[in-house]
């Protein structure tokens, strides 16, 4: 692919250092060894190399979607991209999906959502604090270039929309999840999945117990999910010495037709 002005852009120095920037016209990147003019990498090749004018070479990559979620200016915390592959893969979300989600945050989770239900698809994101919400708007335009036709930022409360949404897939990101959990057990199409990111074991505990007094779902699951990485350099082969450890739990159920 070919930059164009808008794109968002990664540049790597040579320590392995990564900048995430967005390509404006009459803008530079500045960092300790030189800087570049956008212009110069607007119409530059994914995968090239450029220079600053001291002569320090750069590699120019797009990003990729974990690149930008974990470099972006954010407001509220966000989901990370070990939680968010997994909550794309156990809650099945797929292409032409309806999809609620609360709260939108800083929008990191909305974009991988966005990109799995395809233009086919709806993502409506609710978000109850007002800053937070423009916030998103700004995050998402700039990884999209707009907010995208198939994408929809409410404010106020996500109880007050699965009646109208009926969505096939929720996802929460809520302090208490357990809320919208009584509103899709009457709302939510059978045979959907309802998924809840929480950082702490009581949060998991009143979500399964509200689940399960519903009646109204099955396949209750409880996931956590750890990163660590490898380091790999001739024959030392070795984990790094951190990783990414507890950052939340996933919880998912299945809605189903109350048991006669």
């Amino acid at each position: 692919m070919t930059f164009r002005v808008g794109d968002p852009a990664l540049l790597i120095d040579d320590k392995g250092r990564q900048y995430l920037l967005r390509l404006e016209p009459g803008r530079e990147f500045v960092f300790h060894k030189g800087a570049i003019p956008h212009e110069k990498l607007i119409g530059a090749e994914d995968g090239s190399w450029v220079e600053t004018h001291q002569g320090a070479r750069l590699l120019l990559l797009s990003p990729r979607l974990s690149d930008y979620v974990l470099r972006m200016k954010r407001g509220a915390q966000v989901v990370y991209p070990k939680d968010l592959g997994p909550i794309l893969v156990y809650a099945d979300i797929g292409p032409g999906m309806t999809v609620l989600e609360a709260g939108t945050g800083s929008g990191a989770l909305t974009l991988g959502l966005a990109r799995a239900v395809g233009t086919t698809g709806r993502v409506v994101s609710v978000e109850r604090r007002e800053d937070h919400h423009e916030f998103a708007v700004k995050t998402i335009t700039r990884w999209f270039g707009e907010i995208p036709p198939h994408v929809e930022l409410r404010v106020g409360a996500v109880e007050d929309s699965v009646a109208g949404v009926k969505p096939e897939r929720i996802v929460l990101d809520v302090p208490e999840p357990w809320h919208v959990v009584r509103a899709a057990a009457e709302h939510q199409p059978t045979g959907g999945v309802l998924c809840a990111y929480l950082p702490t074991v009581p949060q998991v505990e009143t979500t399964v117990e509200t689940a399960r007094e519903t009646g109204r779902f099955a396949e209750i699951e409880v996931k956590e999910f750890l990163v660590r990485e490898w380091n790999v350099s001739g024959r030392s082969v070795r984990p790094e010495h951190t990783m990414v450890g507890h950052t939340g739990f996933l919880v998912f159920m299945r809605r189903i037709q109350p048991a006669e």
